[in-house]
């Protein structure tokens, strides 16, 4: 993804997300109005966030007769940032933004402790292997504070990832038209919804776990 701007995404009432690569209105090639005067317009895409585009990951308009709504319909209780304080490393988490792709549990077990209270033990394997777990969070759920200094971003050019049967994967610190973020969250990376299920909208909470969401084109 490239560009002279830093690209946007714009949530469309009740429709697909509006990727806006170059933010600033450009003159569009072989288009002029009656007067003889160029056109301008701002350049992007639509992607699928209903979950029924037979086009994936772009829109085809099937959120018209789907039933799709951007409603969010959680209740917000999750939406706490917990602090896990260590020896050596704190590590921030708020659950009501987690994407659960599993990358904390699958990957650093020791730590990261499913039905487990608390469930994240800071001082369970090395600062390094914490540190390298949480930078694989695609959600933002997850940041640590290391002697005083909270490390919550990442420095990365700006992508939206379609990610296997999952949600859209966005990092770079793309701006984000939407809601207020949850406590603590990132602005440099989040997950969006695409399987049109999520009760955090416009962020993806896991549903498509549950839902059998598939992309067999990506």
């Amino acid at each position: 993804m490239t560009g002279t701007t830093k690209p946007a995404i714009v949530c469309l009432p009740n429709g697909p997300y509006h990727l806006l690569n170059e933010a600033e209105p450009e003159t569009v090639p072989n288009l002029e109005n009656s007067k003889g005067e160029a056109l301008k317009a701002a350049w992007g895409v639509a992607l699928c966030r209903c979950g029924g585009s037979n086009n994936k990951p772009f829109c085809d308009g099937t959120h018209r007769t789907n039933g799709f709504t951007d409603k969010k319909t959680t209740d917000g209780k999750l939406d706490e940032r917990i602090d896990y304080a260590g020896k050596r490393i704190t590590i921030h988490d708020n659950r009501g933004i987690c994407a659960h792709a599993g990358h904390c549990t699958d990957n650093l077990a020791s730590v990261f402790k499913l039905d487990h209270e608390p469930w994240i033990d800071p001082d369970g394997a090395t600062v390094e292997a914490i540190v390298a777990t949480i930078s694989k969070c695609p959600s933002g759920a997850l940041s640590y504070t290391i002697e005083g200094v909270e490390h919550r971003d990442q420095d990365r050019p700006p992508r939206v990832t379609v990610t296997k049967d999952g949600p859209y994967a966005v990092t770079g610190g793309i701006e984000l038209a939407s809601p207020p973020r949850g406590e603590g969250a990132s602005l440099e990376h989040y997950t969006l919804c695409r399987c049109g299920g999520s009760k955090n909208k416009p962020f993806c909470d896991g549903t498509h776990w549950h839902i059998g969401f598939r992309d067999e084109k990506n």
